[in-house]
């Protein structure tokens, strides 16, 4: 049972509030004197009083205070407030506070002051924060809601603060788009065969590439027409890479097809389908790219390991990259394998030697007895890749090549018995060639500040000299009416 104390600490938006508790003899009766009195503001109010109350100067004092209070550290103010509001002899004092990481610094600057939290603690505190209007009868009630709210935005705006090249959540939606885009185009892509082979079955065989067929169909869409267009040849030969040999067996075939005839309405829809099909798969591409750019900026290491599909569906998988770095190696190798590991638990077999990992190309080169050890290292070289990439300040792709080749250098130990070099020799090495490389980033980057400053500076002279010309054009005068007009 913790001991009773005599001042309790809240922290509200509006500022710092000290509590007088009523005195027990016993922590037992407090605790049940505070449980009975929760719903009753009358009844709390004769526990627990306001002693002192010292409102923040500003809203950036407030958030200031409020960001010291989450990181447990004591802030001035509130060492200034309980300096002057506590009795002058702290020997005997109990104060109860809400967080134990407060504790520490509080100690530091009040040695003889005694601190207790948890227990009855955390009950008081429930109470004072419904009751808080009734104890402070003398604050306005109004201006503590608009506190609180402002307190809230400020607060979440400075927590969601980051680098818009680092952010991790344009990766995850990517990718998730990019893995739909997939299924869909296949669904998309065997849709248009079963459909264009009802007039033209030998093209199924002839282009199995889907993104090719779409165009292929697009372009020839009625066979019994093609003599018609007199381009057709080279718009085939473009589409297929000037592949000569190729281009022949599909005209060849086209007139020789065995396939049905279809109305003009047919191929109308048919055409407008495979176009949409041809313009996403030309979209997947993009989109591919804008990954691969992202992950450059985000986690250029892990990028560099794994390649950057992967190392985004792992992000993906995790959450964030923050959280994928908090994760052990043992948790990143069978990431996206839960239920096949919950079920080899259950049934007691073995459990699952890799989740995404599998996709990495590493796995598919070591052998069949070497794919659980390869999956082991590899998972160790990506919890290292993503903790650099997300704890650096400058992330760069240099340790994840160095990483790359030390897999590399794992799977020809494996093959040929050649012994790789030790992982701190590895680091040192690394180390030293990721300098210069944050050097050049950082020159990079303060190049591109000013040149964005520049040209900033440039569009708002633009605006002003504009604004000036528009100041000194004449005005139009207002013509007068004639009397005669008037009579």
């Amino acid at each position: 049972m913790s001991e009773v104390p005599h001042f309790v600490l809240y922290e509200h938006a509006a500022g710092y509030a000290l509590m007088k508790v009523k005195e027990f003899e016993d922590a037992g009766l407090i605790v049940q004197e505070v449980d009975a009195a929760h719903a009753d503001g009358y009844k709390f109010s004769q526990i627990i009083e306001l002693a002192s109350f010292d409102p923040f100067k500003n809203t950036e004092a407030a958030l200031e205070n409020c960001n010291s209070i989450s990181e447990g550290l004591a802030h001035p103010d509130l060492t200034n407030f309980l300096q002057k509001s506590l009795p002058k002899k702290k020997k005997h004092v109990v104060l109860g506070i809400n967080d134990s990481k407060l504790a520490g610094s509080l100690t530091e600057a009040f040695p003889d002051l005694k601190l207790v939290f948890g227990g009855v603690i955390t009950e008081i505190l429930r109470g004072t924060r419904v009751h808080f209007e009734r104890l402070a009868k003398n604050l306005p009630h109004h201006s503590l809601s608009k506190a609180q709210l402002s307190l809230g935005h400020s607060y979440s705006r400075s927590k969601v603060k980051f680098d818009v090249h680092r952010v991790d959540n344009m990766v995850i939606q990517s990718i998730a788009l990019l893995d739909q885009l997939d299924k869909d185009i296949n669904l998309f892509g065997m849709r248009i065969r079963e459909w264009y082979s009802y007039h033209y079955p030998e093209l199924f065989r002839l282009a199995p590439d889907q993104y090719k067929y779409a165009r292929l169909a697009v372009a020839i869409l009625d066979r019994n027409k093609m003599s018609e267009n007199e381009n057709l040849e080279n718009e085939i030969l473009e589409i297929l890479d000037n592949d000569t040999e190729k281009t022949a067996q599909i005209i060849e075939a086209a007139r020789t097809s065995m396939g049905m005839d279809i109305s003009d309405l047919d191929l109308e829809n048919i055409k407008r389908f495979a176009a949409r099909v041809s313009s996403l798969m030309e979209y997947r591409g993009q989109l591919h790219e804008y990954i691969k750019d992202r992950m450059d900026h985000c986690a250029p290491s892990l990028s560099a390991l794994i390649g950057e599909q992967v190392g985004a569906r792992l992000i993906s998988h995790a959450g964030s990259l923050t959280n994928l770095a908090k994760y052990p190696a043992s948790t990143v190798q069978i990431l996206g394998a839960e239920k096949a590991l919950f079920r080899a638990l259950k049934t007691r077999s073995n459990t699952p030697k890799y989740g995404l990992l599998f996709h990495s190309s590493f796995i598919g080169k070591a052998g069949t007895k070497n794919k659980g050890r390869v999956s082991r290292y590899l998972a160790n070289k990506c919890s290292i890749a993503a903790r650099v990439d997300c704890f650096s300040d400058t992330p760069v792709s240099t340790y994840g090549e160095f990483l790359r080749q030390q897999v590399e250098d794992r799977l020809e130990y494996f093959t040929s018995g050649t012994v790789p070099k030790k992982n701190i020799d590895v680091m040192k090495e690394a180390e030293e060639a990721a300098v210069e490389v944050k050097e050049k980033v950082v020159k990079k980057k303060k190049k591109a500040a000013k040149k964005a400053k520049r040209l900033a500076e440039e569009a708002a002279g633009a605006t002003g000299a504009e604004a000036e010309v528009d100041e000194d054009a004449p005005k139009p005068k207002k013509k007068k009416k004639s009397k005669a007009g008037d009579e």
